[in-house]
């Protein structure tokens, strides 16, 4: 149908937003220091220079992902690519040191907000917008199986984006084990009621993916364990929704 044809068009104009096309446009990005989320290699494509675009990235700590050429034929609109693309980020992602940092440029304890697989980017958007409105001093996301600062995000994050530190760490379960040497109490929304939980101290806010929750070993990282009353007949609230609420109850509390 007409509508259907239209959805897709946008959901294509969307990702090509991100999307940097061939090895000399990936080159120029890596030149000049442009922030990239993944890296897009045709499977068995080493030719030429695609040897060292795929060794700078890995240097610089870049995701670099082989695709079946047809799906790239596809996500590039037909545009020639030569083997290789590239999605940009709409930010620049932070150190978790600079997110310590903001924390205590601000005299206060630290309030983090880590999201374990939260894949769609709408939600990813959402939650950093909610964390510049609550005060947090920043977001965790990993590496893999999680939605990046692609366009998307930053455009549901309102601008967010460009006030929120965004880390991106390959490992959740070592992260939360730092953040708790830095004495940080990990939280997951799962359990006792959130207005009988004391958030006054250093917090890292647990938000797990979209339809399985929390990963087993981040979950029995987490110190605390704590859940919003479900009233109505729908057992669940939006990722989103839920660490907005719970944001604000940390920043009610501080």
């Amino acid at each position: 149908s007409d509508i259907n044809y239209f959805k897709r068009f946008f959901v294509m104009e969307e990702k090509k937003n991100d999307l940097i096309i061939g090895r000399n446009a990936v080159s120029e990005a890596l030149r000049s220091e442009r922030a990239i989320d993944t890296l897009l290699v045709a499977k068995g494509e080493r030719s030429g220079s695609m040897g060292k675009i795929i060794g700078e990235c890995r240097e610089k700590g870049i995701v670099v992902k082989e695709v079946d050429r047809k799906k790239l034929d596809f996500m590039c609109g037909g545009s020639s690519h030569q083997g290789v693309a590239a999605y940009a980020a709409a930010h620049e992602y932070a150190d978790v040191d600079d997110i310590f940092a903001a924390a205590e440029a601000k005299g206060e304890k630290p309030f983090i907000i880590v999201c374990d697989e939260v894949e769609d980017p709408h939600n990813l958007g959402a939650i950093i917008r909610s964390a510049d409105a609550a005060g947090a001093h920043g977001v965790i996301i990993p590496k893999r199986r999680n939605a990046t600062l692609s366009y998307v995000v930053g455009k549901t994050s309102a601008g967010a984006v460009e006030y929120v530190p965004v880390a991106r760490v390959p490992n959740l379960p070592s992260l939360l084990d730092e953040l708790k040497e830095r004495g940080v109490w990990i939280y997951d929304m799962d359990g006792q009621s959130w207005c009988e939980t004391d958030f006054t101290g250093g917090v890292a806010l647990v938000i797990g993916s979209e339809g399985k929750g929390l990963g087993r070993l981040v979950k029995e990282k987490c110190d605390f364990i704590v859940s919003l009353p479900m009233k109505g007949k729908v057992n669940s609230l939006n990722a989103s929704v839920a660490a907005g609420i719970l944001m604000f109850e940390v920043s009610r509390q501080r």
